[in-house]
């Protein structure tokens, strides 16, 4: 080895160690005495033969000078009796051995441990220590087969808390005293570690995981995080820690959150999170020796990041479980909002924008988008998706991407414009708020001089627009391209509920025309009004008939070509009503004398009084039905085909009329078909069961066509414009046939309307289609 001459620093035996002095041969030329060999050393001369006698001097001089360095002045052998002395003392301590021995005296080991290190035989120590450390594993694997077996027959946790001490003990009495310096703790942690893990059976790191199971938000067990510390467990198996709080958290959500919607729960999780897991972890950490400088007060750097991960997890679980229920928390709106607010702030943090689309537009397709759904359920849960998503995406791309598929399924339903019109005019309406009805009708304007102007969101379409309609009527109006296909409805279903009105009160549709005017324009709504004044003024006209004539009938007269068609049907009324009908038309002639009436018997109310010999009856009655009673007050029996000769009308509701009468017990019906008056009444013969055994047909039809029977009316005189350019121009697109329809006086149909004519006129055989030409079949 090689010493320097110059330093003070020399091996000093401890006094009292008795350490053998180092004894050392050196080759010297043959002219010195003989060197004295110790055992255990072989010295051989043989490489200095062919040396240059200068190298081979200045070798032996050398070694000389630190030999003498090395022995203080004292004889050799006592030099390495020391030197032995220390390496026995130093090897017997860190040599790990059962924790039931007794440890040495720090103090003997310290000076042994100095004095191997001062002969630079330090790396050698190390190197030993290392070695021994692997070659004494086999202690721990007995240890924790043991455990580990008594842990797999039971599933206890204290058993795998037992081992967890048990392994503690081992290292702490494995480990080398501080006094020994970093380099010892260094090569202790390293190989003592590795070895560890690697003795631990596949089986551990599931023990592992319900050990910290059973600890989370338990700060009892003050020990346990500064032994998984010492062993190197928790920096191994991190990774587990943070599933096992992952785990926690869902089943905490689990638990708290699904199906309760009418609070918000994301406040109460965050608030579990600090008090169970984050103050969980400070402890704990900290028991195991972990500082950091702090970012929070009262949070530690490592714990904050953990917790704003495991934080970032509460958010994804809630975004997940709140996106599988949002169909039901729309359809539950306005009691869902506190949900929804939590789900907006989960959703500002984890990016799940595209799956809650997904799913939603899924949940439609499956749940609400089918035939077997009413067209107002579907309006009123697109509503409630209107209004829902604006409150999680306020710019509405979210509201744009879902309910692209529930308005082109509206479109394609015959009633919806009538039903979003009902809505619009209806009393106690869920689909209309108050406030909404009365705000002017918003469209899409572009305003380059906003101040508070903001880009599209990031994933928006390239069909979106930021200042589209946000009032929920002007959304469900944009669902067609042309707001006059409302305006037509609500002509239609404003002519059934005024001929509906029998007080003359028409306050309430007064107010709705009015409030509607903001929506539509005074223009478009200039027909209604006209409708309006129509009821008032022929109040107003039968109280001056019945001023100069009184009579018993009061009439309401219309204006034809400002009122929608009205179901025609003609009846002939007999005797006594035929003759009020023409006073009373004499009557108007007086007053005006430039119009004419034209009748529509089967519309209006008759105030009845029946006088039978043994009974008297009053009863409000339909027209026809009237006029079939007033047929027996002049023949007692008729056959069916006869009353409906005399009417004017069809059998069948002639037959539906003669229900009211048969029930009453007015007329009977002694045969199919025959029926006679009941002047006096019968006992029940079982006839009446046998009647009602008896299908009646059926006539729904409302008194005003519906605007869907209009416009096939219509379809039908435009259908021979089609068939003549099929038949002289050839196969046509449907976008080439509605710009030549357009041409046409009166055309107002939009592209989506022709092509279900279109298709309606390809199911009965009259067009055929490929490849979107139409073409005549011949």
């Amino acid at each position: 080895m090689d010493v320097d001459a110059s330093s003070p620093r020399r091996p000093t035996a401890p006094r009292g160690l008795g350490f053998a002095e180092v004894h050392t041969l050196v080759d010297d030329d043959s002219t010195r005495e003989p060197a004295r060999t110790p055992v255990g050393f072989t010295v051989t001369s043989e490489r200095f033969t062919h040396c240059p006698p200068a190298f081979k001097h200045a070798v032996q001089e050398s070694w000389r000078d630190a030999v003498q360095q090395l022995n203080g002045g004292r004889q050799p052998v006592t030099i390495l009796n020391a030197f032995g002395k220390a390496w026995e003392i130093a090897t017997a301590y860190l040599t790990p051995k059962d924790i039931a021995l007794p440890q040495q005296d720090i103090a003997v080991v310290k000076a042994a441990v100095d004095y191997v290190a001062a002969a630079q035989m330090g790396p050698a120590l190390l190197k030993f220590y290392d070695e021994s450390l692997s070659r004494q594993i086999p202690f721990l694997e007995r240890e924790i087969d043991a455990y580990m077996a008594a842990w797999e027959s039971s599933r206890d946790v204290a058993t795998v808390r037992k081992l967890v001490a048990r392994l503690f003990e081992w290292g702490r009495a494995w480990a080398p005293a501080v006094e020994l310096g970093g380099a010892f703790d260094g090569i202790f942690y390293t190989t003592f570690k590795s070895n560890l893990h690697i003795a631990l059976p596949p089986s551990f790191p599931e023990a592992f995981v319900y050990l910290v199971q059973s600890t989370i938000g338990d700060l009892s067990d003050t020990d346990l995080f500064k032994e998984l510390h010492m062993l190197g467990m928790l920096d191994r198996y991190e990774a587990l820690v943070a599933s096992v709080v992952c785990e926690q958290i869902e089943r905490q959500i689990e638990t708290l959150c699904p199906g309760k919607w009418d609070e918000p729960r994301l406040p109460e999780l965050r608030h579990w999170l600090g008090d169970k897991v984050v103050a969980w972890l400070m402890e704990q950490y900290s028991r195991a020796g972990t500082s950091a400088s702090n970012s929070i007060p009262g949070h530690n750097v490592i714990v904050q990041e953990a917790a704003d991960r495991f934080d970032f997890h509460i958010c994804k679980t809630m975004c997940d479980l709140r996106t599988s229920e949002i169909f039901d928390m729309i359809v539950d709106y306005p009691d869902s909002m506190p949900a929804l607010l939590d789900l907006k702030e989960c959703m500002q943090r984890v990016d799940q924008r595209a799956h809650l689309v997904t799913t939603l537009r899924r949940l439609n397709k499956r749940r609400l988008l089918h035939p077997g759904a009413d067209t107002k359920d579907i309006l009123s849960q697109y509503v409630s998706t209107i209004k829902c998503l604006r409150v999680i995406d306020p710019p509405g791309v979210l509201l744009f991407k879902v309910a692209d598929p529930i308005r082109r399924y509206l479109r394609e339903r015959p009633d919806t414009i009538r039903t979003i019109v009902a809505g619009l005019v209806g009393e106690g309406s869920d689909l209309i708020d108050e406030t909404e009805a009365n705000a002017p009708m918003q469209t899409a304007v572009e305003d380059y001089s906003d101040p508070n102007w903001e880009p599209e969101p990031i994933d928006a379409g390239p069909d979106f627009r930021t200042n589209k309609p946000s009032d929920v009527i002007s959304t469900l109006v944009s669902i067609y391209d042309s707001k006059d296909l409302f305006v037509k409805e609500l002509q239609v279903l404003l002519a059934e509920r005024l001929l509906a009105i029998t007080d003359g009160n028409y306050e309430r549709e007064l107010r709705n025309i009015e409030i509607l005017k903001l929506r539509f324009g005074e223009s478009a709504l200039q027909v209604c009004e006209i409708m309006l004044k129509d009821m008032t003024d022929s109040k107003r006209l039968d109280q001056r008939i019945h001023s100069t004539n009184p009579s018993v009938l009061h009439s309401t007269v219309i204006s034809k070509h400002f009122w929608p068609a009205l179901n025609a049907r003609g009846i002939k009324m007999p005797g006594q009503l035929q003759e009020i009908l023409k006073a009373y038309e004499r009557s108007y002639i007086l007053q005006r004398p430039d119009k004419r009436l034209h009748w529509i018997p089967h519309l209006g109310t008759v105030k009845l009084e029946i006088q039978l010999k043994d009974r008297r009856h009053e009863v409000d009655a339909a027209p026809m039905e009237a006029a079939i009673i007033e047929l027996f007050s002049q023949k007692e029996t008729w056959t069916l085909d006869e009353l409906a000769t005399s009417l004017g009308s069809e059998a069948a509701v002639v037959r539906k009329a003669l229900s009211k009468w048969l029930d009453m017990r007015v007329v009977r019906e002694d045969s199919p078909h025959a029926y006679r008056l009941l002047e006096e009444a019968e006992e029940d013969d079982g006839q009446t069961g046998l009647r009602e055994a008896t299908p009646i047909a059926e006539d729904e039809r409302p008194a005003v066509i519906s605007l869907q029977q209009q416009q096939a009316e219509q379809m039908r005189v435009f259908w021979r414009f089609i068939q003549g350019m099929l038949t002289n121009v050839g196969p046509m697109s449907t976008e080439r046939i509605q710009g030549m329809l357009k041409l046409a006086p009166g055309y107002d149909r939009t592209v989506e309307q022709l092509a279900i004519f279109l298709d309606s006129a390809r199911r009965e055989g009259l067009v055929d289609a490929k490849d979107g030409v139409w073409k005549i079949v011949k």
